[in-house]
């Protein structure tokens, strides 16, 4: 199954049922692609969660997160600092470190990381990132 790893904004608009961006996160639920997160991550996706929608949506998405056999919690042992971002080089480092096929963002932070050849980390937004998963004939 193919990794990727997926930014906080991108998350965040993509639980809500009315969100144009709601394909993603139902794709995650049915097990499309897998979703690789460390413990930053999942701290950060919580803390955003709560803040915007209130503390039982972000129980009920962390719970969630848990429990999904396509969610693959990876250990940070090492940090690449590429980028001038803290809080977005927990993203980056877990993409190294999955061999994820890449970051799905919005963020124009990442867009740094085309000039470094290696390690390679790729970036899509969320459009490219259903056109990849459509190509694969992993999303309808």
């Amino acid at each position: 199954m193919e990794k990727f790893v997926i930014d906080t904004n991108v998350l965040l608009v993509s639980i809500s049922t009315k969100s144009k961006l709601h394909w993603i996160f139902q794709a995650l639920l049915n097990g499309v692609f897998t979703l690789c997160v460390t413990t930053d991550i999942i701290e950060e996706y919580a803390e955003i969660v709560g803040k915007h929608m209130g503390k039982p949506a972000m129980e009920s998405l962390v719970r969630t997160l848990e429990g999904l056999p396509n969610v693959e919690l990876i250990t940070r042992y090492y940090k690449f600092h590429l980028l001038q971002d803290p809080d977005d080089n927990k993203f980056v480092d877990c993409a190294i470190i999955s061999n994820a096929q890449c970051i799905v963002s919005h963020d124009t932070d990442f867009a740094s990381l085309q000039a470094i050849d290696f390690p390679k980390v790729r970036v899509m937004n969320t459009t490219q990132f259903k056109e990849f998963l459509q190509t694969k004939s992993l999303l309808k």
